[in-house]
């Protein structure tokens, strides 16, 4: 259970989240009309932010997951980039989609990118839910800018905490 110590703030409610989500799957469609996807979503967090991208596309899809941790235990600051689950191997050829909760600096996405970049896909685009203003890469859809505090919520977590949130909150100081 969350910790009553900490001061949530909300960010996105869970209904702008919904709609987002809805305007992010009509471009990713829009993109990839009667084409097969691989989507490649990065674990932990994206879990939730897929489940929902996912049901609203109406593409013929497969999925492939990876995972990759930068945040220890009560972090607010990424660490060293560890791979958690590595990449499928077999994405030579497809048009393969890259799906993430937040684009923090850009290290996480550039990782992966790189990684499924060496296997020659068809294309590769990336899609985030959340982006910060200032990271070194950019995505190919993301759901909304946000500026510097630590979010939680919507498979975002603190010690594996509050991801189960169904909207984004900022922890407070």
């Amino acid at each position: 259970m969350a910790q009553r110590s900490q001061t949530l703030r909300t960010l996105l409610s869970a209904d702008q989240i919904s709609a987002r989500v809805g305007e992010l799957a009509d471009q990713v469609a829009d993109v990839y009309a009667g084409q097969e996807i691989a989507l490649v979503p990065i674990l932990l967090g994206s879990v939730i932010f897929v489940a929902d991208l996912i049901r609203r596309l109406p593409l013929d899809m497969a999925i492939h997951m990876c995972g990759l941790s930068s945040y220890r235990g009560r972090a607010t600051r990424p660490g060293e980039l560890s791979w958690t689950l590595p990449p499928p191997d077999d994405l030579a050829g497809r048009h393969v989609l890259v799906v993430d909760d937040i684009l923090d600096t850009g290290a996480t996405l550039e990782r992966v990118v790189r990684a499924i970049g060496g296997q020659q896909p068809a294309s590769l685009r990336s899609c985030v839910l959340l982006a910060r203003r200032g990271a070194r890469v950019e995505p190919d859809f993301f759901g909304f800018r946000i500026g510097d505090g630590f979010v939680v919520g919507y498979g975002l977590d603190y010690g594996d905490r509050f991801r189960n949130l169904p909207y984004i909150a900022v922890i407070e100081p």
